[in-house]
């Protein structure tokens, strides 16, 4: 049977993302894929209301549907991408980070945390592979979170993450069809995509560049100063993406290199084993307001009476 694989765009139109992404696609397919591709922009997807009514639900060992089902096209897009073997998101910059239709997309992806609900008995495991493209007008340092930020939205459906591309100074439409580097490396993705899925399971490994990024584990470039964990547990030094814990240590040659430590991985993100530690979380969390409900409901009295001007 072939393999599945998805490309899901946030940009214009015939603009960079798209263009990057079906020159992805059109690897994958000649690879043997089955290919499907969509434009988030063609799409209704409404915010998250933060409920928590999902969370909630896998906390207590229940499947709780979004709050949103069925009021716009973000379950019927999760349908096919969840039965997916591999997806390849395509977004563009505008300020640092992804786009906001990309990230109102992502936010939503709490009610299917596949990790949670593998743990509670509500589906079955499967492995999946992602690529990543990121596009901007200019170099690194105005997309500097833009890949990370990616990331980190994906793993909440067991992604993992075997490519992933920075594509530089596209300003304008399509102007990346001028750059025969950048194409070929777009078209690189979907060949590391395809090759990942003719690899074993347990075999797959990070196929992008090796000097991609500080963190060892996910090729992440964010670090950030470690702080205790809700259950006491702490690194000097932990990857904002991925949360491998460990220090900054610097070789012989003068040259820092973030360690991990030999528990450094325990809260690995993108393992549904460092994922349930935060369901726990959640459901003590939880558990805590509850318990206190009746405190809640007398302090916030004085909040909803009081009103300022506005606009």
């Amino acid at each position: 049977m072939a393999a599945k694989v998805m490309g899901i765009a946030a940009g214009r139109p015939n603009g960079n993302s798209e263009i990057l992404l079906k020159q992805a696609l059109l690897a994958c397919q000649q690879g043997g894929a089955e290919v499907v591709f969509i434009n988030l922009r063609d799409f209704t997807i409404l915010d998250c209301t933060g409920c928590t009514v999902c969370s909630e639900g896998m906390a207590r060992g229940k499947r709780v549907p979004c709050s949103l089902k069925n009021k716009d096209d973000k379950d019927r897009i999760m349908e096919v991408m969840l039965n997916q073997d591999g997806v390849i998101f395509s977004v563009p910059t505008y300020d640092l980070t992804p786009a906001s239709n990309y990230l109102t997309f992502a936010h939503r992806n709490l009610a299917y945390e596949t990790a949670f609900l593998e743990h509670i008995g509500a589906i079955e495991h499967k492995d999946r592979v992602a690529g990543l493209i990121a596009v901007g007008g200019s170099m690194h340092d105005w997309q500097s979170m833009a890949l990370s930020a990616l990331q980190a939205t994906t793993f909440t459906n067991s992604f993992q993450i075997v490519d992933m591309l920075l594509a530089r100074q596209c300003p304008s439409p399509a102007q990346c069809v001028l750059n025969d580097e950048l194409m070929s490396r777009a078209y690189k993705i979907g060949e590391n995509v395809i090759k990942s899925l003719n690899t074993p399971v347990k075999e797959r490994n990070w196929l992008g560049d090796e000097d991609e990024g500080w963190c060892p584990n996910c090729h992440s470039g964010l670090l950030i100063q470690g702080h205790p964990h809700w259950d006491g547990i702490r690194w000097p030094i932990e990857c904002a993406v991925c949360g491998a814990g460990g220090d900054l240590v610097q070789d012989g040659e003068g040259k820092w290199k973030f360690v991990i430590a030999s528990d450094g991985l325990i809260r690995d993100r993108f393992t549904n084993e460092g994922r349930e530690h935060h369901l726990v979380e959640i459901g003590q969390t939880h558990g805590k307001f509850y318990q206190n409900r009746a405190a809640v409901d007398e302090k916030i009295k004085k909040f909803k009476e009081l009103s300022f001007k506005g606009l």
